[in-house]
């Protein structure tokens, strides 16, 4: 039997599974608008999608440490597609309900915490050192463009045909994703991540007492962390409600919604690009500034007009600045958190910065529901720009360069 490179299936389960998430993000919200035009119904999907990243984050990160990670890709992603086949018969048969839509984003959200935190631990263990940040690069950009750039104009594209082509064909994409990684070599917990220093606690519980408190006590960690949060949490509360603003006041059919998604996904794919110039030029403080800022004023823009042209520019804008700050994120995190705490601290840190998410939507729900989809827009850009002026000045340049002159050292 033909061996296949590790991290050439990881790639390729990776970028199948991401093609599914990108049909999902444009077929999920249409098939919610098409069964309620409620702000708060609407932006419920979004909070039981995010709710399980509230509930199991931590949990995924101590089995992560623990389990072979590549059961957990294979479950996980087989757990997606029995989630949205199940939807997909029920769509077929007439009976589609929002409670059903429910259930299938919040299994589908459930298994991607154990997959995504897996995930983001695998290549350290099939990659070599030298050849780590080029790996990293490889799965972050395919992720990037497949997962909302060529996706979601698919996803809409399907939904304009019938929505049970949708969910099959990510229902069967997840399958194929989750049977690639069956191709992976086994991946359990080494010696050496029981004797580099920070010996595995002997229950699941202390496991996720060591990864939170070694997140929680690096200072600087702790307030990028919260900023990213506030940047989620309000992205959340406009992103909850964009279906019914696309397809409402500005006008735009089901087959064009993919635009935005594809478009900001082109934004951070561009930020991504020249993230490794523009930082270094401006430094990172600044770049923390505008990843707050520049969606601040995309939120305004798209809150105060019908123009779709602006607002996808204003998009297109934030996501390059977001873009860029993601890496500042990630530099600082890899230079912070030591390797055999690695799926425990990166799970205590999403908690914090994706635990929001359910919050974010609910508020954009009831922000629309009460004074109009447009003006959830203008509040969310009126609390991001608050929220940056509190926290974004802890966070500055010298700081950051301390972090990554004690990763050198």
């Amino acid at each position: 039997m033909r061996r296949f490179a590790p991290f050439g299936v990881l790639w390729a389960s990776q970028a199948t599974s991401n093609t599914a998430d990108g049909i999902l993000a444009a077929a999920a919200p249409l098939l919610m608008a098409s069964l309620s035009r409620d702000p708060l119904a609407v932006a419920g999907m979004t909070v039981v999608q995010f709710l399980p990243w509230l509930l199991f984050t931590l949990p995924a990160g101590a089995f992560t440490d623990r389990m072979d990670r590549r059961r957990i890709l294979v479950a996980g992603n087989l757990l997606r597609a029995v989630g949205f086949a199940l939807l997909a018969t029920s769509v077929a048969l007439g009976w589609e309900s929002v409670w059903l839509l429910y259930m299938a984003v919040f299994i589908a959200g459930s298994a991607e915490t154990l997959v995504d935190n897996a995930a983001l631990t695998v290549p350290p263990r099939i990659v070599a050192r030298q050849r780590l940040e080029r790996a990293n690069g490889r799965l972050f950009a395919t992720q990037s463009v497949i997962n909302t750039f060529v996706g979601p104009p698919v996803g809409a594209l399907l939904m304009a045909f019938a929505a049970t082509l949708a969910f099959f064909t990510s229902a069967g994409l997840f399958v194929v994703a989750g049977l690639a990684a069956l191709l992976l070599p086994q991946l359990l917990p080494t010696a050496r991540d029981q004797t580099a220093g920070h010996q595995t606690p002997s229950s699941v519980l202390a496991d996720i007492r060591s990864g939170w408190t070694h997140f929680w006590s690096h200072r600087l960690l702790r307030r990028v962390a919260f900023i990213s949060a506030a940047i989620n949490f309000f992205g959340t509360a406009t992103g909850a409600v964009l279906v019914l603003l696309a397809t409402g006041p500005l006008g735009v059919s089901e087959a064009m919604y993919g635009l935005f998604i594809a478009v900001p996904a082109a934004g951070a794919v561009l930020g991504s690009l020249i993230a490794e110039k523009v930082i270094p030029l401006i430094g990172g403080g600044p770049v923390t500034w505008s990843a707050a800022l520049m969606p601040a004023a995309s939120y305004l823009v798209l809150g105060l007009t019908t123009s779709v042209v602006l607002a996808l520019v204003g998009m297109f804008l934030a996501a390059v600045a977001t873009a860029c700050n993601q890496i500042v994120v990630s530099t600082l995190r890899q230079a912070a958190v030591p390797d055999p705490l690695l799926g425990r601290v990166t799970a205590a840190y999403r908690l914090v910065v994706l635990g929001v998410v359910p919050f974010g939507a609910m508020t954009g729900g009831i922000l629309g529901s009460a004074f109009g989809v447009q003006q959830a827009f203008v509040v969310s850009a009126v609390g991001i720009t608050l929220a940056a002026c509190v926290l974004a000045p802890r966070v500055t340049t010298s700081a950051l360069r301390r972090a990554e002159l004690a990763r050198s050292a």
